[in-house]
């Protein structure tokens, strides 16, 4: 199982459709898909159906892995507007930069919500003013 976390904390995951891999996207049928992306995937393959996708899910194999902030930053500039999951290791300290590089959401393992909990993720969520140009201005 796992844990959502959004800016209002824990919850059940929601998404009923299931996902395919960015490999396995027909060429001419991108209506109604979740993908999931690994983190050297290259954005610029979705770009003829990015805007019939519905959710992005991008893995994080490890917590020092960053690739998957800079693949959803380039998804929002490359104008998808359907929901971004970070999924995998992905912890709470990191869960601002996520929403600043336009996650909704974050997909965690049980075991990690466990260890660090929704408190922690909460203090997180207020992302918009702790954000360094904010520090700067107060």
């Amino acid at each position: 199982m796992s844990v959502i976390v959004t800016d209002t904390g824990f919850s059940n995951d929601d998404w009923q459709t299931g996902w395919v891999a960015l490999t396995d996207i027909a060429a001419n049928d991108c209506a109604k898909l979740a993908v999931d992306l690994a983190s050297d995937a290259e954005p610029s393959d979705l770009a003829e159906c990015l805007q019939k996708i519905d959710m992005i899910r991008i893995d994080f194999p490890s917590f020092a892995d960053g690739r998957g902030f800079t693949i959803a930053a380039q998804l929002r500039r490359m104008g998808f507007t359907g929901r971004l999951r970070a999924r995998g290791h992905v912890i709470a300290d990191q869960y601002a930069m996520a929403r600043r590089s336009g996650f909704d959401e974050v997909e965690i393992s049980d075991d990690l919500a466990a260890r660090q909990s929704e408190d922690q993720w909460l203090a997180r969520a207020d992302w918009k003013a702790h954000d360094y140009q904010a520090r700067m201005r107060g």
